[in-house]
């Protein structure tokens, strides 16, 4: 049985009421949920916040869903939403770079032990650069961006996901792509590897 025809029937016993088959559902596909939210907030609490605002949506509304595209495509969507509407809530809220110190003043770190220090330095930059210049973009271009480039969603399946024409899919990613490589402009010797 394919893994869409068995979600499926996963979730018509969830729209009946079953429990079990309601949390086989979400066992399935929270850490897809959350990986997802965690590159659009680069927060590990924020992104189990809207996880987990993300599969309240999904079992008050369970009973609505029509099946006409796949449970994923539901799930990125109402994630996406959640993302949007805690940004509209809170202004002030900022993508945080890889590089800030985490939880209790530890900083993370993602060094590989054979790059000398400069490679290191300069790997660090262009991440900081990059996000910097990612924040700047609207919230449905940096959700977008990161649909397409991170999660490696197809034009079609970010259509589904924002209910959007295929062409306005393209010609929003190319128009972000755009905007970052102008945010980009006075640092794009990082870029050039």
């Amino acid at each position: 049985m394919s893994r869409r025809a068995d979600d499926d029937l996963l979730i018509a016993r969830a729209q009946k009421g079953d429990r079990e088959a309601l949390n086989e559902l979400i066992s399935r596909y929270e850490a897809k949920a959350y990986q997802y939210a965690f590159r659009l907030t680069r927060d590990p609490d924020k992104a189990a916040e809207l996880a987990s605002d993300a599969f309240y949506r999904i079992c008050t509304s369970l009973k609505s869903f029509k099946g006409q595209s796949a449970f994923t495509t539901w799930l990125y969507r109402i994630v996406t939403n959640c993302f949007l509407d805690r940004r509209k809530r809170d202004k002030s809220d900022r993508n945080v770079s890889i590089d800030a110190p985490g939880p209790g003043g530890a900083d993370r770190q993602f060094e590989d032990e054979s790059d000398t220090p400069d490679i290191h330095a300069e790997r660090s930059a262009r991440e900081t650069a990059l996000q910097e210049a990612l924040a700047k973009l609207p919230d449905y271009q940096q959700s977008m961006m990161v649909m397409y480039h991170v999660e490696m969603l197809s034009y079609e399946e970010i259509a589904r996901v924002l209910d959007l024409p295929l062409g306005t899919v393209k010609s929003r990613l190319n128009r972000a792509r755009a905007a970052l490589r102008d945010h980009l402009s006075g640092c794009m010797e990082l870029f050039n590897v």
